[in-house]
C-alpha cells in the first residue's frame, strides 16, 4: 500500500466519494444498500458538516461524513458520524482507524459537543465511544448506539438525524 494522505472532500471528489461508498458497503449484512445515496442527499441539502477522504497517490480509497443531528434535550454541536467507508481491497490496514481519528480531532478543533454513531462497539470503543442509557436513537440495538462527548456534559434524550437518512 502506498502513503496515504487525509483531506477535505474537494470539489470533484462526489464521484469516487459515491462509487467507494457504495463498494464498500455493497456485501455488508447490515447495509441499507443506498449509503452511497445518503452522501450524496446530505451533500445537497447542505447537511454534510464535514467531508473527508483517504486517497493514494491514484485514488481516493477511504470517506468519512459527519453531519448534524437534533436531540430531544435541546443540546447544541452533535453530530452523526455516518457512512464510513474503505475500499474493500484496503481494509484493515488502518485507513478507518486514521479517518476516525483526523475525523475527532477536526471535530473537535470546530468546538463540537459530541458525536453520535451507529456501530460496532468493539470497534469504536477503542476512540472512546460508549453506549449512553440517557441518550437514544429509536430503531437498532441500543447497544450500537454510541456517543462521544468532546465537551461540555452529555445530553440526554432522542437523537433525530438529518432528513437525508430518512
Amino acid at each position: 500500500m502506498s502513503a496515504i494522505t487525509i483531506r477535505p472532500e474537494q470539489a470533484g471528489d462526489e464521484t469516487a466519494i459515491r462509487d467507494l461508498t457504495e463498494t464498500a458497503f455493497r456485501d455488508m449484512s447490515f447495509a441499507d444498500g443506498n449509503e452511497h445515496e445518503l452522501v450524496d442527499a446530505l451533500r445537497r441539502d447542505g447537511d454534510l458538516f464535514l467531508s473527508l477522504v483517504a486517497e493514494d497517490t491514484a485514488r481516493i480509497v477511504g470517506h468519512v461524513a459527519l453531519s448534524p443531528v437534533a436531540i430531544s434535550d435541546g443540546s447544541k454541536g452533535w453530530y452523526g458520524l455516518g457512512p464510513i467507508s474503505v475500499s474493500p481491497d484496503l481494509q484493515r490496514q488502518g485507513i478507518g482507524f486514521r479517518l476516525m481519528k483526523r475525523a475527532i480531532a477536526d471535530m473537535r478543533a470546530m468546538d463540537a459537543k459530541g458525536i453520535v454513531l451507529l456501530g460496532a462497539p468493539d470497534y469504536y470503543a477503542r476512540f472512546g465511544f460508549e453506549q449512553d442509557e440517557q441518550l437514544r436513537y429509536p430503531g437498532p440495538p441500543a447497544e450500537y448506539f454510541q456517543r462521544l462527548v468532546l465537551s461540555g456534559d452529555p445530553p440526554s434524550g432522542i437523537v433525530s438525524y438529518a432528513p437525508a437518512f430518512g
